[in-house]
């Protein structure tokens, strides 16, 4: 969420910024500074009333003690008309708050100056990858057809159980999906990142906090007795554990890491684009969080990266890394890259990460703060995460660019994990 102040600093200045999203918010910020306004002269008036209350309580005593009744009299009758009014002026400040509120949040992160232009996904910039050539046998198959042939992964089964979009993972299925997720643990761990197991179920404040809501409300599964959602990423409690928190600037750096379950509904995925495990409803997914001081946020948005590209790298996967355009960038980042992974059997780029610089926009949300060094007024933290990495289409790429023509081979880097080096 964007602060007041720097709205109305310049908010026209911001509306040329944001129109890099390819929507004009000039009327929503202008309304942010009238409204504030409102807010502010509202406020003015029942502080205005309180210090008056405050004098008249002072004196209402020392008028009857100099005997004085009937202008204590009247300093009781004055007295109960500023409590009424500023009753109500209290509940104008509220409700005023509770607009403001809505219209901060339905106002886009602004973009960094580095994304590019663009109306959606083909506008999206090329930053770099490598260009791995796949040996493929005749015959080969798309990674559905593969996990039916090896009996590694059941859609048909998670389709029984629960419905389209939730596959059951089999044997050596089963035990590769774990081998990628204990590895990419590993590898943040190496990289200094320390592990928290978090909820699978998060609340209001916390969907909030990092602006799943009410943005992607329509995505997130609601557990509606409990007013709970399912998470759609570990991004979420993790970082929602600094919510609230003020901290010291030699906290810094924080770096978070977690395994969980995803559950996204997709609402509106269907066709050949979402067949086998290129879209689900439930996946698994390793998440790495970094709440950092704004001054070495972007240096730390590239280390991100690099440690996401050392993943794929070390997988053997063709790779491709974008710069995402305002048009396809999310609601919350300034600044986010995608990985991009080959899909042989497919012929086709998959997603399996996005890389994100939020700045100060969740910090906001979040009330996550620091203080600087010799400084008593706090300042908003940054915050980034990234996938690192998302479990189904790695998983699909794997099974499709390291097929034989007797079955699949693992990345060498997997087989400690697996122990097994083929199916």
């Amino acid at each position: 969420m964007l602060t007041i102040p720097r709205i109305k600093e310049n908010p026209q200045a911001i509306a040329d910024a944001l129109k890099i999203r390819n929507k004009d918010f000039s009327k929503e910020l202008f309304a942010v500074v009238e409204t504030d306004n409102e807010r502010i002269a509202i406020q003015n008036k029942l502080d205005a009333c309180l210090a008056e209350s405050n004098e008249l309580a002072k004196s209402i005593g020392a008028l009857y003690k100099a005997g004085k009744q009937n202008e204590a009299y009247g300093a009781k009758n004055r007295a109960a008309e500023l409590k009424e009014e500023s009753r109500v002026l209290d509940t104008q400040v509220d409700e005023i708050k509770q607009r403001l509120d809505k219209l901060l949040s339905e106002i886009p992160n602004v973009p960094h100056t580095s994304v590019p232009a663009g109306r959606s996904e083909s506008d999206n910039l090329f930053i770099r990858g490598n260009d791995i050539q796949y040996a493929l046998p005749e015959g080969f198959m798309p990674h559905w057809e593969l996990a039916k042939k090896y009996n590694i992964i059941d859609f048909e089964l998670g389709n029984k159980i629960t419905g389209a979009g939730f596959p059951v993972f089999v044997g050596k299925g089963a035990k590769l999906q774990r081998a990628l997720i204990t590895f990419f643990l590993a590898e943040a761990e190496k990289a200094g990142y320390t592990e928290y197991l978090p909820p699978l179920m998060v609340n209001k404040e916390s969907g909030f906090g990092t602006g799943q809501l009410p943005d992607k409300e329509g995505q997130m599964y609601h557990m509606t007795v409990d007013d709970l959602y399912m998470i759609p990423t570990a991004e979420v409690p993790v970082t929602n554990i600094y919510r609230d928190v003020i901290l010291e600037e030699n906290d810094f750096p924080i770096k978070m890491c977690a395994y969980s379950a995803c559950f996204r509904r997709e609402a509106g995925s269907y066709g050949a684009h979402v067949r086998g495990l290129n879209r689900l409803h439930q996946f698994d997914k390793v998440e790495i969080v970094r709440v950092e001081h704004p001054d070495h946020s972007y240096q730390v948005l590239d280390e991100m990266v690099a440690h996401v590209e050392s993943l794929v790298q070390k997988l053997g996967l063709k790779y491709r890394i974008i710069r995402l355009c305002g048009g396809d960038m999310g609601f919350t980042s300034a600044l986010t890259y995608d990985f991009e992974v080959y899909s042989a059997g497919q012929d086709k780029w998959l997603e399996v990460s996005s890389v994100s610089n939020f700045e100060s926009f969740q910090a906001n949300r979040l009330k996550l703060r620091f203080k600087p060094k010799g400084e008593k007024k706090t300042v908003l933290a940054h915050t980034l995460n990234g996938s690192a990495l998302a479990l189904p289409r790695i998983m699909a790429a794997i099974l499709e660019n390291y097929q034989t023509a007797d079955g699949i081979k693992i990345p060498e880097v997997l087989v400690p994990y697996t122990g097994f080096d083929f199916i």
